[in-house]
């Protein structure tokens, strides 16, 4: 539910009069749940500016920033950057993400790519079925689309 939709809800439970008061004096609504979604986008949305600056750096495994990365050092670098922090491996970033469905995805999440139960990469979707990334040793960060459906999406909280 939007944020817009539930400010009638919430002026039905405050009252007509509480109402008439907060326009009055052009105060605003504040829902918790709407400004935690808001903070949490607004920390994917610089993260994904952040991956995104870091196009051209070489892949290295093991290797967290600022000048190299591997897939989850690219994610947990860009994040930590943005504000949050996350653990280092691609299964265990999966792991402290609130998994949302590919039809929820947001610009912003995380994107693992799994074989059976177990997650081996990991990227920034970016929109358009596409993410950034640090593919394979050999590679450089770059925005590329997915090319698998054995993904599955993780938002960071």
């Amino acid at each position: 539910m939007s944020a817009l939709n539930r400010v009638p809800s919430l002026m039905a439970r405050a009252g007509t009069a509480s109402a008439l008061t907060l326009a009055a004096v052009g105060g605003s609504v504040v829902v918790p749940s709407v400004a935690s979604e808001a903070a949490a986008a607004s920390h994917a949305t610089k993260a994904l500016k952040i991956a995104a600056s870091k196009k051209g750096s070489p892949y290295r495994w093991g290797a967290i920033g600022p000048h190299r990365f591997d897939c989850s050092g690219l994610t947990l670098y860009s994040f930590k950057k943005a504000g949050k922090k996350l653990p280092r491996t691609a299964a265990q970033q999966y792991n402290k993400t609130r998994h949302v469905s590919a039809a929820k995805r947001k610009v912003g999440d995380l994107v693992f790519f799994h074989s059976g139960p177990s997650v081996y990469h990991v990227g920034i979707y970016a929109g358009k079925g596409r993410l950034w990334h640090a593919p394979k040793t050999g590679d450089v960060v770059r925005l590329q689309k997915i090319w698998t459906s054995s993904v599955w999406y993780g938002r960071v909280k």
